[in-house]
């Protein structure tokens, strides 16, 4: 369920310069704009975001382009955790664990041209020019590594090709696999370039595609947090954790549950449970639909409705013949009152669920009629000329009702048998409910109210009605921020915080919506020169092409996705201010 107003940038901006004044001069806080911790990679950003990673890994410890690649492909690109271990445990360690090999020269290669060297792996003398030496020292012919290099690449173990060399670890140059793979395979070599490239979404832990559909071929950076929900260019909102909707106040695992509860038959069974019985003869369900208790399957085969035996046509109004289950059986009416109170419980979070969410779905139409109403009010009155309040009070009754929709599935889970049965005591579990919903029921009537409001003709009202009806829905965007608020911190601290399982983490509350990521650069421009700070590898061409401009033709013309954008949600025109900021301030004026 996507907000229908999200951009951060737009948002509490009109009537800015108005309220100034009315601010307290002695005030320490100041409003200070906040750059979005969350980056939108396309696939022509994606060697930018891949060498700003490097670059300050080849700035720390002068290293070749490939080196630091190699690193950062074993540390999964955490630039943090890799100089974490280097400060911890050096140098050294740090190159073997990730297979780096370092030579300090190569004066031996010369000689080596000119004389014949023996391949260790099909046991053939060559010519030196037909051999190659990677940096861990080993030296075979290149047939032999071009073989072994086209199977790893076919193998899709592009990122980390190993030497042949028996028990060593030394990750072979990517340079040497490109130029040997492409005299026979291009397009293999070009596949080999595009998982490097891919690399960085792949294997970083920061880094996700954007999961839409059909795929924008956009990825998302986050700087900070993991557990949060952002925005795509593209328009889509999702949980960045595990790719599904964006479902705060649940936590990931309540909501995979929750859509699974709600697309499988799990509750059809349970209604089977409660209103059928099996034939004793065929197991198939049988339903009663009269008020004997002697009922026949379409098989033919006539049983008790009270216990379920088989039984013989012959009855009378009060008994079967040659039957008798008078005898109480507590398992089996145990089961069936468990199975109906089990679905009735469903059946309550669910029909609610369902009711914001379709709330949700009719409300996201008020957009157009309300760019109607206030284009006729702002030419028939002359005094009110800003209806940005209508606008803000849209928006926070979307996210307001979002998030009082998506608490129903968090309460079903917190408050059930499913996950936290061992977690608290009846007691508690009673406490910590009766506490839950009297906010979610606070927040309930304070939407409706918004909600209502909102819907109100203001158009045809007169100026006195409308500045009322503006009062009203001010203060209630207010109180309704407030009680979201009151709601993420009575979860994250009175209800999750106290468990002992920390898998269940939330996306935190903005008052200002999902985060919008904002579109990283494509522009990559180092501070020195590397070709005289580094070394230059021995086969960093190919075709008569640098790597950078390699990469980035191969950037844009390798597109493993489909390329066409998701339509943007239309945002609604208009100012905003803060909504914050009480309506008596706000009014002043």
């Amino acid at each position: 369920m996507d907000d229908c107003i999200s951009s951060d940038e737009d948002y509490y901006d009109s009537d800015r310069d108005s309220l100034h004044g009315l601010e307290n001069e002695d005030s320490e806080i100041q409003r200070v704009p906040k750059t979005p911790s969350t980056k939108v990679i396309t696939k022509e950003s994606l060697l930018a975001a891949q060498k700003e990673d490097m670059r300050r890994v080849m700035d720390l410890l002068s290293l070749r382009e490939y080196h630091a690649r190699t690193l950062l492909i074993h540390y999964r690109w955490d630039v943090e955790k890799l100089f974490a271990v280097l400060v911890e445990k050096g140098k050294n360690h740090l190159f073997a664990t990730a297979g780096v090999t370092m030579i300090e020269n190569r004066s031996n290669s010369s000689s080596e041209a000119s004389s014949m060297v023996m391949c260790d792996i099909c046991m053939e003398e060559v010519h030196g020019n037909d051999a190659t030496r990677v940096d861990c020292g080993h030296c075979f012919c290149n047939n032999c590594w071009t073989e072994h290099f086209i199977v790893k690449i076919n193998e899709g173990q592009s990122r980390r090709i190993r030497c042949m060399a028996h028990k060593c670890n030394a990750i072979c140059d990517e340079a040497v696999v490109r130029t040997l793979v492409s005299k026979r395979h291009p397009d293999l070599a070009n596949k080999f370039d595009r998982f490097l490239l891919e690399s960085y979404i792949e294997d970083n832990k920061r880094v996700k595609w954007c999961p839409s559909t059909p795929h924008c071929g956009n990825a998302i950076r986050v700087e900070d947090d993991e557990f949060c929900e952002v925005e795509c260019s593209c328009g889509l909102q999702f949980c960045f954790s595990c790719l599904s909707e964006a479902h705060s106040p649940c936590s990931c695992l309540m909501w995979e549950l929750w859509i699974k509860k709600c697309r499988d038959e799990s509750e059809t069974v349970n209604w089977i449970t409660v209103h059928t019985k099996p034939c004793p003869k065929c197991h198939k369900p049988v339903e009663k639909n009269g008020g004997c208790n002697l009922v026949s399957c379409i098989c033919g085969q006539a049983f008790c409705w009270l216990c379920g035996g088989a039984t013989g046509r012959e009855h009378t109004w009060s008994s079967i013949s040659g039957h008798s289950c008078g005898r109480y059986k507590e398992e089996s009416e145990q089961k069936a009152e468990r199975a109906k109170r089990d679905l009735y419980r469903y059946m309550h979070y669910h029909n609610r669920y369902k009711a914001h969410t379709d709330s949700f779905k009719l409300e996201s139409k008020l957009k157009e009629s309300i760019q109607e109403k206030i284009s006729i009010s702002e030419e028939r009155e002359s005094m009110l000329r800003d209806f940005s309040w209508v606008n803000n009070g849209l928006s926070r009754l979307f996210r307001s009702r979002r998030v009082l929709s998506y608490s129903y599935p968090f309460a079903f889970y917190m408050f059930g048998d499913e996950l936290f049965k061992d977690e608290m005591t009846e007691a508690e579990r009673e406490i910590k409910q009766h506490l839950f919903e009297d906010q979610q029921q606070q927040l309930e009537a304070n939407v409706e109210k918004l909600s209502k409001f909102l819907e109100e003709p203001f158009d045809q009202y007169t100026k006195d009605k409308v500045m009322e009806i503006r009062m009203q829905v001010i203060n209630l965007s207010v109180i309704t921020d407030t009680l979201c608020k009151k709601m993420y911190d009575c979860i994250e601290n009175d209800l999750l915080g106290s468990l002992e399982l920390g898998i269940h983490n939330i996306a935190p509350y903005k008052s200002k919506g999902i985060e919008k990521a904002l579109e990283l650069s494509a522009c990559w421009n180092s501070k020195a020169n590397t070709s005289d700070k580094y070394p230059p590898s021995d086969c960093g061409t190919s075709g008569g092409l640098s790597e950078c401009e390699r990469l980035t033709s191969l950037n844009s013309e390798e597109n493993g996705c489909s390329s066409r954008k998701r339509a943007r949600a239309e945002v609604v025109t208009g100012n905003f201010f803060d909504l914050n900021l009480p309506a008596e301030v706000v009014d002043r004026n």
